[in-house]
Protein backbone atom coordinates (compact mmCIF):
# COMPACT_ATOMS: atom_id res chain seq x y z
CA UNK A 1 0.00 0.00 0.00
CA UNK A 2 1.36 3.43 -0.93
CA UNK A 3 1.87 6.31 1.49
CA UNK A 4 -1.05 8.14 -0.14
CA UNK A 5 -3.33 5.13 0.41
CA UNK A 6 -2.19 4.75 4.02
CA UNK A 7 -2.83 8.44 4.65
CA UNK A 8 -6.29 8.28 3.05
CA UNK A 9 -7.20 5.16 5.04
CA UNK A 10 -5.82 6.57 8.30
CA UNK A 11 -7.73 9.81 7.74
CA UNK A 12 -10.90 7.80 7.12
CA UNK A 13 -10.34 5.76 10.29
CA UNK A 14 -9.93 8.95 12.30
CA UNK A 15 -13.04 10.48 10.71
CA UNK A 16 -15.21 7.41 11.34
CA UNK A 17 -14.00 7.08 14.93
CA UNK A 18 -14.81 10.74 15.61
CA UNK A 19 -18.21 10.25 14.00
CA UNK A 20 -19.07 7.19 16.07
CA UNK A 21 -17.98 8.94 19.29
CA UNK A 22 -20.00 12.08 18.47
CA UNK A 23 -23.06 10.04 17.55
CA UNK A 24 -22.78 8.02 20.76
CA UNK A 25 -22.55 11.20 22.87
CA UNK A 26 -25.56 12.72 21.13
CA UNK A 27 -27.65 9.57 21.52
CA UNK A 28 -26.60 9.36 25.18
CA UNK A 29 -28.16 12.79 25.70
CA UNK A 30 -31.38 11.65 24.01
CA UNK A 31 -31.88 8.12 25.32
CA UNK A 32 -30.07 7.96 28.67
CA UNK A 33 -30.05 11.46 30.17
CA UNK A 34 -33.06 12.56 28.03
CA UNK A 35 -33.13 15.94 26.37
CA UNK A 36 -35.06 17.58 29.24
CA UNK A 37 -32.57 16.08 31.71
CA UNK A 38 -29.64 17.33 29.67
CA UNK A 39 -31.28 20.76 29.42
CA UNK A 40 -31.63 20.77 33.21
CA UNK A 41 -27.95 19.93 33.58
CA UNK A 42 -26.98 22.72 31.19
CA UNK A 43 -29.07 25.12 33.28
CA UNK A 44 -27.19 24.10 36.45
CA UNK A 45 -24.05 25.26 34.64
CA UNK A 46 -25.66 28.63 33.94
CA UNK A 47 -26.26 27.85 30.27
CA UNK A 48 -29.62 28.18 28.54
CA UNK A 49 -31.41 24.83 28.45
CA UNK A 50 -32.07 25.02 24.70
CA UNK A 51 -28.32 24.57 24.12
CA UNK A 52 -28.77 20.93 25.18
CA UNK A 53 -31.02 20.39 22.17
CA UNK A 54 -28.58 22.17 19.87
CA UNK A 55 -25.68 20.16 21.28
CA UNK A 56 -27.48 16.83 20.86
CA UNK A 57 -28.46 17.73 17.30
CA UNK A 58 -24.92 18.78 16.36
CA UNK A 59 -23.46 15.61 17.89
CA UNK A 60 -25.97 13.31 16.17
CA UNK A 61 -26.04 15.02 12.77
CA UNK A 62 -22.31 15.73 12.88
CA UNK A 63 -21.55 12.16 13.87
CA UNK A 64 -23.57 10.79 10.97
CA UNK A 65 -21.95 13.26 8.56
CA UNK A 66 -18.47 12.31 9.75
CA UNK A 67 -19.18 8.59 9.45
CA UNK A 68 -20.40 9.17 5.89
CA UNK A 69 -17.58 11.57 5.09
CA UNK A 70 -19.98 14.33 4.12
CA UNK A 71 -18.63 17.89 4.37
CA UNK A 72 -15.95 16.60 6.73
CA UNK A 73 -13.95 19.81 7.02
CA UNK A 74 -17.01 21.95 7.75
CA UNK A 75 -18.59 19.45 10.15
CA UNK A 76 -15.34 18.96 12.06
CA UNK A 77 -14.95 22.70 12.58
CA UNK A 78 -18.64 23.10 13.46
CA UNK A 79 -18.23 20.56 16.26
CA UNK A 80 -15.26 22.32 17.88
CA UNK A 81 -17.42 24.86 19.80
CA UNK A 82 -19.40 21.96 21.32
CA UNK A 83 -16.17 20.45 22.65
CA UNK A 84 -14.86 23.79 23.84
CA UNK A 85 -18.12 24.18 25.73
CA UNK A 86 -17.61 20.74 27.26
CA UNK A 87 -14.07 21.74 28.18
CA UNK A 88 -15.44 24.83 29.92
CA UNK A 89 -18.10 22.74 31.72
CA UNK A 90 -15.43 20.38 33.06
CA UNK A 91 -12.77 23.03 33.73
CA UNK A 92 -13.43 23.14 37.46
CA UNK A 93 -12.81 19.42 37.79
CA UNK A 94 -9.09 19.48 37.04
CA UNK A 95 -7.09 18.23 34.10
CA UNK A 96 -7.64 14.44 34.09
CA UNK A 97 -10.99 13.26 32.73
CA UNK A 98 -11.06 10.41 35.26
CA UNK A 99 -11.43 13.00 38.06
CA UNK A 100 -14.79 13.30 39.80
CA UNK A 101 -17.09 15.04 37.30
CA UNK A 102 -14.54 14.62 34.49
CA UNK A 103 -11.64 16.95 33.83
CA UNK A 104 -11.00 19.01 30.75
CA UNK A 105 -8.27 16.94 29.04
CA UNK A 106 -10.64 14.81 26.94
CA UNK A 107 -12.73 17.66 25.50
CA UNK A 108 -9.51 19.58 24.74
CA UNK A 109 -8.00 16.55 23.02
CA UNK A 110 -11.19 15.97 21.04
CA UNK A 111 -11.23 19.65 19.97
CA UNK A 112 -7.67 19.40 18.66
CA UNK A 113 -8.40 16.14 16.85
CA UNK A 114 -11.43 17.72 15.16
CA UNK A 115 -9.21 20.55 13.92
CA UNK A 116 -6.71 17.96 12.64
CA UNK A 117 -9.56 16.15 10.86
CA UNK A 118 -10.61 19.42 9.25
CA UNK A 119 -7.03 19.90 8.06
CA UNK A 120 -6.79 16.36 6.67
CA UNK A 121 -10.19 16.26 4.98
CA UNK A 122 -12.30 13.17 4.48
CA UNK A 123 -9.84 10.50 3.42
CA UNK A 124 -11.00 7.28 1.82
CA UNK A 125 -14.50 5.84 1.73
CA UNK A 126 -16.19 9.23 1.93
CA UNK A 127 -19.14 10.84 0.22
CA UNK A 128 -16.92 13.90 -0.29
CA UNK A 129 -14.37 11.74 -2.13
CA UNK A 130 -17.04 10.23 -4.38
CA UNK A 131 -18.39 13.68 -5.21
CA UNK A 132 -14.89 14.97 -6.01
CA UNK A 133 -14.19 12.03 -8.33
CA UNK A 134 -17.56 12.51 -10.07
CA UNK A 135 -16.84 16.23 -10.56
CA UNK A 136 -13.35 15.60 -11.96
CA UNK A 137 -14.69 12.89 -14.29
CA UNK A 138 -17.24 15.34 -15.69
CA UNK A 139 -14.64 18.08 -16.22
Amino acid sequence: MSNDQLTANGTALLRITLGVAALAHGLLKVFVFTLPGTAGFFETLGLPGFLAYVTAFVEIAGGIALIAGFRTRLVSLAMVPILLGAMWAHSGNGWVFSNQGGGWEYPLFWSVVLVVQAMLGSGAFAVDDMQARKTSANA
